[in-house]
């Protein structure tokens, strides 16, 4: 019987990992133990020392990674694992109540995309107002966008059958109806998230604890992390910014310059495409106040 399995959750020293006997509770031993740089995080596959339901077993090696998404570290210095091989980042926000924020939902993209993990927008509470700008905006800057009434139903079906089968993280600020949505595509998905971060959070010293649970009949996972709207960007470098925005990333090659930062240089592609309307200026404008953040913050070495 293989002696491997899947990390769910962490709670202080242990790990909460899905298993061909069931979930079991498991620790850290040899060299993964005192491996500093190979923290052990949700979504990893990990290789065990054994199979027992009635103990506390130990984890002994983990497989290697396809992507990882980092969070800033608390202090703002280094970055942090969240979860590890993921197929897809979904970013959700409201159409109303409450107000979308834009370059909020820019910024997770960014982050997303910074990790080199695809990544879409859900649009909730579209039975309140229109959707059709907030859409436009995200599908022209290259995203595929998720339109869904979580009273009505509509776009639920089509969302479904996008998360069932992958491995998926779900992240957005607070209000836009991500609990009420995991309850329309599975009655009690929300409720068990929210037990499990309950259980998570408690002794943490971190305000975000990443937790996966496995969608009905095992078809797919959803990685839930509660305050991952409050994450920073620092970690990414000022020169790959520019390729965290598909849209920017397209005319890269376009520019003048090689090492053009799209702000006033001569003959930016950019900026003209902006200029032509072919790039929303306010997604120009969540590159350049990143931008700013980014050659403003401490470098990992000060």
């Amino acid at each position: 019987m293989p002696r491997r399995g899947l990390v769910l959750a962490r709670s202080g020293s242990s790990y909460q990992v899905a298993t061909s006997i069931g979930v079991i509770t498991a620790v850290l031993r040899g060299k993964v133990k005192h491996d500093a740089g190979e923290r052990i995080v949700v979504g990893d596959r990990v290789e065990l020392d054994r199979l027992d339901p009635n103990a506390v077993v130990g984890i002994v090696g983990a497989e290697p990674r396809r992507n990882v998404l980092e969070r800033r570290s608390v202090g703002g210095r280094g970055n942090r694992a969240v979860a590890a091989n993921l197929d897809r980042v979904l970013v959700m926000t409201a159409v109303t109540q409450p107000k979308p924020i834009p370059s909020l939902i820019d910024r997770l993209l960014v982050i997303a995309e910074a990790n080199e993990i695809p990544a879409g927008v859900v649009i909730t509470k579209i039975d309140l107002t229109t959707h059709a700008d907030l859409s436009l905006r995200f599908r022209t800057a290259g995203y595929q966008v998720w339109p869904v009434s979580i009273r009505t139903g509509e776009g639920v079906d089509e969302l479904a059958a996008e998360i069932r089968g992958h491995v998926t993280l779900l992240t957005g600020p607070s209000g836009v109806g991500k609990s009420s949505l995991l309850n329309r595509i599975q009655p009690g998905l929300a409720l068990r998230t929210g037990t499990i971060s309950t259980k998570v959070e408690r002794g943490r010293n971190t305000t975000v604890a990443a937790v996966m649970v496995p969608i009905a009949d095992g078809n797919g996972y959803l990685v839930d992390t509660p305050g991952f709207s409050d994450v920073g960007l620092w970690g990414i470098e000022p020169r790959e910014l520019a390729r965290c925005f598909p849209e920017i990333r397209a005319l890269i090659d376009d520019c003048k310059f090689p090492d053009c930062q799209h702000l006033t240089e001569p003959g930016c592609a950019v900026r003209a495409a902006v200029e032509q309307g072919m790039i929303a200026p306010d997604r120009y404008e969540s590159y350049q106040l990143i931008l700013k953040d980014l050659n403003a913050a401490p470098r990992h070495w000060e």
